[in-house]
């Protein structure tokens, strides 16, 4: 297959990154640390402030020659505490296969996975204590503080507010992220379906070109037959690229889809909880305010996690776009891509580029052959079909672009370019009689010249179809993909990546203290009215004990 859907849809960074999920590493084991990065560089883009627009850090390992050489991809990005590896630095790169580089990114996100599980356990005992108190050591409340209790409803009023601000964030990082990778998305798609039009007008160049005669003359057998085993690869290459792109974009469509109706149930799940919860709190609804506190334990806990997951997918995206960006400026070097999105099968690719150069040359050597052989020559009548009252002057012949070894070749005095060549043979074309025959000067019939110019009309259309398929074979057309995504679409990606899981760490914070403070203010609330009972108790008691006295 000359293309590999996944080269057009690799800019899909983290979604297609986690497709290939852990696997062995197909990078040089011969990789050397990075001295010259020190751990508080490294820190910059480690744990909650990853840092797209650091600048590019290359860490390339040379042979013997150019060709041999090989780039460790976004080095001092990625340059992260290893958790598999004794917590040693990992130096190697940007490569989705390495279970180490996982490892690594992942650990960027350990705080929020620790205090999901700090919370979880931790609040849970407390339930647990608080529980067992209750109904175990049942004790009359005591008198309240006014510090405490002011406090604790400034507290809970502050976070609630904070938690309502999160739940905005995160709702609205989602719809900017969403309209983010729709938009990368759309640009790949395109690619993808530019690269199938191309192919299949290659491919429909080159079945036409087999049907093309010059005064009955074809292109010769085993031209043709090589024109179909071309033409037949070509077919399945982009039957393979639309079937692809059809399946993926819709896959990840349908990925992007639940991730919003996801955060969205989130956002609302966590704005109702915290506004029931302020309610039932304030109104002292106790019994509720206690089943949200056991249901927001567990969502919060969920929350913690998928703030971390997040964590990790902003910067495995930016990993990812880093990478891209360092694959496109160093195009001769070997990098974990390589491994991952083969841009090209190499010997289909020049095999398909060879063969047009060798369809055009033909071609152009079946006109010259007949404008040589027949145009050129003044029959006698007798030789019909030859004769057509050939006349004026010779018609000059077409320059064919390239030697028999097809490389490039320049035009001799006197040979009609390619590019204008339609023109100047009209030049010499006659009218002609009902029987055929020239009744005017000139040595072109109007069919004979339709012929010529349906021949170099194809020739013109397959010399221009040559940088397209040479930048197949040489990934430049790749390059070019990453390197619009990295300067049109990163930049998005990664600000509204980080909107979202600032958001979940908003909520999840504000949440999370929110049901401490509900329990707080509370037990506040009910130690204030116990206090103002007993205190309105003691003062009846007094005055009956006075009114008893006189």
């Amino acid at each position: 297959m000359i293309v590999n859907y996944r080269s057009l849809t690799f800019s899909l960074l983290f979604f297609l990154s986690f497709s290939h999920g852990y696997g062995t590493s197909h990078f040089l084991a011969t990789q050397t640390p990075l001295p010259s990065v020190s751990e508080a560089e490294a820190e910059n883009v480690a744990v909650f402030t990853p840092d797209y627009n650091e600048g590019p850090s290359f860490a390339p390992v040379v042979g013997n020659d150019s060709e041999s050489s090989s780039l460790v991809l976004a080095a001092k990005r990625t340059y992260r505490q290893d958790p598999l590896n004794g917590f040693k630095r990992y130096s190697g790169g940007w490569n989705i296969k390495d279970r180490h580089y996982w490892a690594s990114v992942a650990y960027t996100a350990a705080p929020l996975f620790v205090i999901a599980a700090i919370w979880f356990l931790g609040f849970g005992a407390c339930l647990l204590l608080i529980c067992i108190f209750h109904f175990c050591c049942k004790r009359k409340p005591y008198g309240y503080s006014k510090t405490a209790y002011a406090l604790s409803l400034i507290f809970l009023i502050f976070f609630t507010i904070t938690a309502i601000i999160g739940c905005v964030v995160l709702y609205a990082g989602q719809v900017k992220f969403r309209g983010s990778t729709k938009k990368t998305l759309e640009y790949v798609v395109y690619q993808a379906d530019t690269t199938v039009q191309k192919l299949q007008e290659v491919s429909n160049n080159l079945a036409t070109a087999k049907q093309i005669s010059v005064q009955k003359v074809f292109l010769p057998s085993n031209v043709q037959s090589d024109i179909d085993n071309v033409e037949s690869k070509l077919n399945s290459s982009a039957s393979t690229v639309a079937d692809e792109t059809a399946k993926n974009s819709h896959d990840i469509r349908d990925l992007l889809d639940s991730v919003r109706l996801a955060l969205i149930l989130i956002a609302a799940i966590m704005l109702v909880l915290t506004f029931l919860g302020f309610l039932f709190s304030i109104f002292g609804m106790q019994v509720l305010v206690y089943v949200l506190v056991i249901f927001g334990w567990i969502l919060v806990t969920g929350t913690f996690i998928l703030c971390g997951i997040f964590l990790l997918l902003h910067n495995v995206a930016g990993d990812t776009c880093v990478a891209m960006n360092e694959y496109v400026q160093n195009p001769a070097a070997h990098t974990a891509l390589d491994s991952i999105i083969p841009c090209v099968d190499k010997a289909t690719a020049q095999d398909t580029l060879t063969r047009t150069k060798e369809v055009t040359s033909q071609l152009v050597e079946v006109v010259n052959e007949v404008i040589t052989n027949v145009s050129n020559i003044n029959f006698a009548p007798a030789f019909v079909p030859f004769y057509f009252n050939q006349s004026g002057p010779l018609v000059p012949i077409l320059c064919n672009p390239f030697h028999p070894d097809f490389t490039d070749r320049t035009c001799t005095a006197g040979e009609l370019n390619l590019n204008n060549a339609t023109q100047a043979l009209s030049n010499y074309v006659c009218q002609v009689s009902p029987s055929g025959v020239c009744t005017t000067t000139g040595r072109l019939t109007p069919p004979l010249y339709d012929d010529m110019t349906a021949a170099v009309n194809l020739c013109n259309g397959l010399e221009n179809y040559g940088p397209f398929l040479a930048e197949l074979q040489d990934c430049t057309f790749a390059r070019e993909t990453f390197d619009e995504i990295y300067r049109d679409h990163c930049p998005d990606l990664q600000a509204y990546s980080k909107w979202i899981y600032v958001g979940l760490a908003m909520v999840s914070t504000a949440v999370m203290l929110s049901l401490i403070f509900w329990v707080i203010y509370g037990r506040e609330r009910r130690h204030r009215i116990y206090t103002k009972q007993s205190d309105h108790q003691s003062l009846e008691e007094g005055k009956d004990a006075q009114d008893t006295r006189e």
